[in-house]
């Protein structure tokens, strides 16, 4: 059940005001791959580099995998005002989550990149976040969630914090802290709130036109 419940993500595309959000699928792959050519990518994402297959093999794997939610984050400006331009011209990033403990299938652990550099500093992961966690309250039943990010990884750090997390550790081995939201009644209306003109729209491969 969770399995087919993590993969409902594969025909849903989520519309907000900066960002879309769609199934990473394989039309993806070939920017996804250009950008994890970045060593400061790679660093900040913790990612090994991978050959264009090996790139191609994740992607399958990730849209099979029962622990982990995956969309690629699209500039919804660009997306709206060029019709019938590819998504892979649109990308900005990715935004996953993880049921990371099984114990605790409630809790999930939320990552965001913005490897555009012409995408970064405007708001773009910040929407992404809110329309991810959103998506893991309402169709995941997520009340807890998680951030893991790089100790000199300040402006990610502060993102989180405005978005209500709080840090509960700090590992000096892997050099990551950790930032913790728990969903009370009170900061599920305020996600409600700041994600109310969210639409959830039917998404099918290479076939997203903006409406």
């Amino acid at each position: 059940v969770q399995a087919a419940t993590m993969r409902l993500n594969q025909n849903i595309l989520l519309l907000g005001k900066k960002v879309v959000l769609v199934p990473y699928t394989s039309e993806h792959v070939p920017r996804y791959h250009e950008w994890m050519k970045s060593e400061e990518l790679r660093r900040l994402t913790a990612s090994e580099p991978l050959t264009l297959e090996q790139e191609y093999t994740m992607q399958r794997s990730w849209r099979e995998d029962a622990d982990k939610c995956t969309f690629i984050v699209l500039d919804a400006e660009k997306w709206q005002t060029q019709p019938g331009t590819s998504e892979e011209s649109c990308m900005a990033g990715d935004v996953n989550l993880f049921l990371t403990d099984l114990g605790d299938p409630s809790l999930g652990e939320i990552e965001v990149m913005i490897a555009e550099p012409s995408c970064r500093g405007q708001g773009l992961g910040t929407e992404a976040v809110l329309m991810m966690m959103l998506y893991g309250v309402t169709r995941l039943g997520l009340t807890k969630f998680e951030a893991k990010i790089g100790q000199g990884n300040e402006p990610s750090i502060r993102m989180f914090q405005k978005l209500h997390f709080e840090q509960v550790a700090v590992s000096s081995v892997f050099q990551e802290v950790t930032l913790r939201l728990m969903m009370s009644e009170l900061e599920r209306q305020w996600l409600l709130e700041k994600t109310s003109h969210v639409q959830e729209k039917p998404y099918r491969e290479g076939a997203s036109e903006p409406c």
